[in-house]
């Protein structure tokens, strides 16, 4: 009987680990398997060489069957290459709000198109700067050219000049929110339009931009350990002074890229 045991042990083995499931780490190569996908949109494809998602993606540290949250995600366009990447076991967040959802409704209409897979994907859309997570539930998160808008201050012209007609968004409980979500270790990743340092916080905010050591410095202060960067999107070019909707530094502004992680103690 033992030797008879002995004999199929091995097979035993094999069988118990090829049952398992093991989460591969996803990496620039995932991403752009995740990119070459086959009924990828137009539009997304055209995106991508100037998104370049294969360097912004890795930063977050994610394995397959893990669960992402892309905030503010507009038409959704990092949200469906995280849902490739994690994979049937995982999950991305399309978050957005009322505004966010309504300025990329074009995108989301061709995404959850009739017959279309976009993978899996939760449609998340809350109110304002709500991110209505649990706690500890998220491995990682991602906000792509929006988190200068937490700090933009609605304005209107008067027949002279634009005046404030609101306030800026409450950072401060948007990040704590943001860090509570993240489960120990968890990522979040900032992309967004880089300000010129030496201009007033308020001008930097009209342009639709942000400056880079102000963000660290914020994000820092919620709890977030700085952990690394990418020049990928850099472009020394772009003209900081012009708004982002301009149509010469449109799609062509100097980015940066920034990844923080929740500490894991």
């Amino acid at each position: 009987m033992e030797k008879l045991m002995s004999r199929f042990l091995p097979l035993i083995c094999l069988i118990v680990v090829g049952s398992q499931s093991y989460a591969a780490s996803i990496d620039e190569t995932a991403v752009t398997n995740a990119m070459n996908k086959e009924g990828r949109l137009l539009a997304d494809i055209e995106r991508d060489q100037r998104s370049k998602p294969q360097a912004v993606i890795p930063l977050l540290n994610l394995e397959t069957g893990d669960r992402v949250v892309d905030i503010f995600a507009g038409g959704g366009y990092y949200t469906e290459l995280l849902a490739s990447a994690v994979g049937e076991t995982g999950e991305a967040l399309l978050h957005n709000n009322g505004g966010f959802e309504a300025w990329g409704i074009n995108g989301l209409t061709d995404r959850f198109a009739v017959e279309r897979d976009p993978g899996n994907i939760i449609r998340h859309t809350r109110s304002g700067i709500n991110l209505d997570l649990d706690e500890e539930s998220i491995d990682g998160a991602i906000i792509v050219m929006a988190y200068h808008d937490l700090y933009v201050v609605p304005k209107r012209y008067n027949g002279e000049e634009y005046v404030p007609v609101g306030n800026p968004a409450n950072t401060e409980y948007f990040l704590q929110q943001l860090y509570q979500a993240l489960k120990p270790g968890g990522r979040f990743v900032i992309v967004d339009h880089a300000g010129d340092e030496a201009l007033a916080h308020d001008v930097v905010a009209d342009l639709h931009r942000i400056k880079e050591d102000f963000t660290r410095t914020e994000v820092e202060a919620a709890g977030f350990e700085f952990v690394g960067t990418s020049d990928a999107l850099r472009n020394a070019e772009d003209d900081r002074s012009m708004i982002v909707f301009d149509l010469d530094v449109q799609g062509k502004t100097d980015r940066f890229i920034l990844a923080f992680e929740k500490p894991a103690n």
